[in-house]
């Protein structure tokens, strides 16, 4: 049964888990209890055309990650779209549990100060950002791949003509975002066997410094690699660093599963561990009933 978890707040669902039987079923998934705080997924943008289907892939592939979260994105406006802090006043008028924020940005980004007063004035808690992670520098390495800038798998023997020999990881957020990337980058070098910097879309000329630094080292066939996962970077920062530096470039990250997968862990890592007795509670809510059932004991 579908639980709204926010009043007003689009496509709220819980949905109830099913467990696979049998020898080689899954591992089972973490009990999600009645009553727990909703996820709200804080997009830094407008919501339009170009941002609303990626959240959107982005929330199927949490709540199937998650069967029973409750999730919901918020955007800085947009037409009929809810913004962070109309999700978070509406939960506490309702009375409901205070929502956790997860940013949708993989490091520093210059919209988490306001993210954290509006989360401040009703006590939600906001998470950090996806990265650096392991997962984000698999869904990087996939997108080089598909656009014929990387070896899919380091384990094939097979050559490819257009594969970068050096990469410049470009993110947004400044030059702190840019150190904070440097960290993915390190799990992205190692994955591809070639050298990764980080550098700022929004810091002119970073860019084109650090494809001239992989120059200076050899590079001879230097690609651009978006540490972005889309809506938070103006598309046309990343058409102009390919511009500028004449780099073949990787799309942003988009609705790769590893960042709905993220999302959902880090949600659950904040969630406390149920109790046996609440678990015992959860289970007896959705025993079913049939009759004569007492009687056949």
């Amino acid at each position: 049964m579908s639980t709204a978890a926010i009043p007003g707040a689009p496509l709220p669902v819980r949905t109830p888990g099913s467990r696979a039987r049998g020898r080689h079923r899954a591992p089972e998934r973490r009990e999600i209890l009645a009553g727990s705080p909703a996820l709200v997924l804080a997009v830094p943008a407008v919501a339009g055309p170009e941002t609303r289907p990626v959240v959107d892939e982005l929330l199927s592939v949490v709540r199937g990650e998650q069967p029973g979260i409750e999730v919901t994105a918020a955007y800085l406006g947009g037409e009929d779209a809810p913004t962070v802090a109309g999700l978070l006043a509406a939960a506490a008028e309702a009375g409901l549990a205070a929502p956790i924020v997860q940013p949708l940005v993989p490091g520093p980004h210059g919209f988490l100060a306001g993210l954290h007063k509006a989360a401040a004035e009703t006590g939600a808690r906001v998470l950090d950002p996806l990265g650096p992670h392991t997962k984000l520098s698999e869904a990087v390495h996939v997108r080089l791949s598909e656009a014929n800038l990387a070896r899919a798998d380091r384990a094939r023997l097979f050559a490819i003509a257009t594969a970068a020999d050096g990469v410049v990881l470009t993110t947004v957020g400044g030059q702190e975002a840019a150190e904070a990337a440097a960290m993915t980058g390190v799990l992205l070098a190692s994955r591809l066997a070639v050298p990764v910097v980080a550098a700022a879309l929004d810091v002119p000329g970073s860019v084109a410094a650090a494809v001239a630094h992989l120059k200076a080292m050899g590079a001879e066939r230097p690609a651009l690699a978006p540490l972005v996962i889309g809506p938070e970077a103006d598309p046309e920062l990343l058409a102009a660093a390919a511009e500028e530096t004449g780099c073949p470039s990787a799309a942003p990250i988009g609705a790769y599963p590893t960042v709905g997968q993220l999302i959902a862990a880090s949600y659950l890592s904040v969630l406390p561990e149920p109790t046996q007795e609440q678990l015992e509670a959860a289970a007896a809510a959705v025993e079913p009933r049939t009759p004569g059932a007492h009687a056949a004991r």
